[in-house]
């Protein structure tokens, strides 16, 4: 048996079913890659590149095609050598592609292999990973905005409570749900201070001590006075502890380690990020400075044997993971093989109201009752690619995901 194609597939479809979060994007693409053997067995792979530039993902596969098609052939299953496949890849692209889009391409295609290769083995990924080492797992509705008026927000999260979660992650700061825009947070770091920990307490007081709530500052793509300093993340974070936060998603912009690593040092409050780093060096810059209390590794972006050594990482140090998935339905299922076959993971990030490029594509593999995920149990990623999916969301392009700036403006 040998590999015979590589072939990307683009598609676009609703963003969610979210009414909290489909005002603000209404489309979303995804990338997913199969690769086809000589015995007609077909392993799919998504890349969340697919959801931020779709239209580069297939010059990536094309390019580093030949690698997978003059791979050597194998009888058993077991010899399909994932490892090599990915360290030569690597190399391949090492000057231009060592992190960013085309390490999160070989990423899609790395999870389209260990699929392949659950497929053959009758097996689902999380035991070929080293086992599920969890029973279950605690997973959070990622809500993105804080809609202003706070009762909308208390709306909200009853809506994700309602959906089965018993956690839920929202931003700092608040939208107006009138006029789409975000409200002004005040001139420092007591101002936003304070907005937050009323907000939280609000929350609290609404949903009581065994929900778990998280915040997000996406300080990772926030420019001019919406992105703070280490001094008004600080402020916030310290004067949140009383709260009961599970963790406090991107405070600081990703080059500020230095920031980062004093506030995991000077409060209680979990800090935690990491869903643009794309390779498992980036990780060790922030488990070195013991800058993330908890790391989000996102499986569709550097790779589920990469996710597994962040994981490793950070639990030398006494730390946990929380992958970040926010890709379609392969990312997603993709980050849950991952989560489970960690042994210090945290919680898991889901799209709540998924949208068809979500449900369609995991079926009934991914299974969430009281807020709890259970381990896959389906060979492989337990993901379906079919024809009828392909032909019911064709690409669209213009629907990637951005940070508007002038020039390149957002569209729903």
């Amino acid at each position: 048996m040998r590999i015979v194609d590589v072939t990307t597939a683009l598609l676009t479809g609703p963003s969610t079913g979210d009414p909290w979060l489909l005002p603000f994007k209404k489309l979303r693409s995804a990338a997913f890659i199969e690769v086809r053997t000589s015995s007609g067995d077909v392993g799919v792979g998504e890349t969340y590149a697919g959801y931020f530039f779709p239209e580069s993902v297939p010059l990536v596969v094309d390019y580093l095609k030949p690698i997978l098609l003059n791979a050597e052939s194998f009888d058993d299953p077991t010899d399909l050598d994932i490892e090599t496949l990915c360290r030569r890849m690597r190399l391949c692209c090492a000057y231009w592609g060592r992190v960013g889009l085309g390490a999160a391409v070989i990423a899609g295609i790395e999870a389209a292999l260990w699929d392949l290769k659950g497929k053959l083995l009758g097996a689902p990924v999380c035991e070929l990973l080293g086992g599920a080492r969890h029973a279950r797992l605690p997973a959070y509705a990622t809500g993105g905005p804080s809609p202003w008026p706070m009762t909308d927000l208390l709306r909200k999260a009853d809506h994700y409570l309602g959906l089965g979660f018993r956690a839920f992650k929202v931003s700092s700061g608040y939208v107006d749900m009138e006029s789409r825009e975000e409200m002004p947070s005040g001139d420092g770091p007591n101002d936003a201070a304070e907005l937050e920990v009323e907000k939280v307490s609000k929350l609290r007081e609404h949903v009581g001590r065994d929900v778990g709530i998280l915040l997000d500052g996406h300080m990772g793509h926030r420019e001019s006075a919406q992105r703070w300093n280490v001094s008004t993340a600080m402020a916030v974070l310290q004067a949140l502890e009383p709260y009961e936060v599970l963790l406090f998603e991107e405070p600081l912009p990703y080059h500020d380690l230095t920031g980062y690593a004093e506030l995991c040092e000077r409060s209680t409050t979990r800090v935690a990020g990491g869903e643009q780093l794309s390779r498992l060096e980036e990780f060790k810059l922030f488990a070195d400075h013991r800058a993330f209390s908890v790391a989000q590794p996102d499986a569709a972006w550097l790779g589920l044997s990469e996710l597994g050594e962040v994981a490793a990482l950070f639990g030398q140090i006494g730390r946990s993971i929380a992958p970040h998935a926010w890709g379609a339905g392969g990312a997603v299922m993709q980050n849950v093989h991952a989560a489970f076959a960690a042994p210090n993971t945290l919680i898991v990030e889901l799209p709540p109201d998924a949208g068809p490029l979500h449900r369609e594509i995991w079926g009934d593999s991914l299974r969430l009752a009281d807020g709890y995920l259970t381990p896959p149990t389906a060979p492989g990623l337990g993901i379906n690619l079919s024809q009828k999916i392909k032909e019911a969301y064709p690409f669209v392009p213009g629907a990637e995901e951005f940070s508007s700036v002038p020039g390149k403006l957002m569209r729903s």
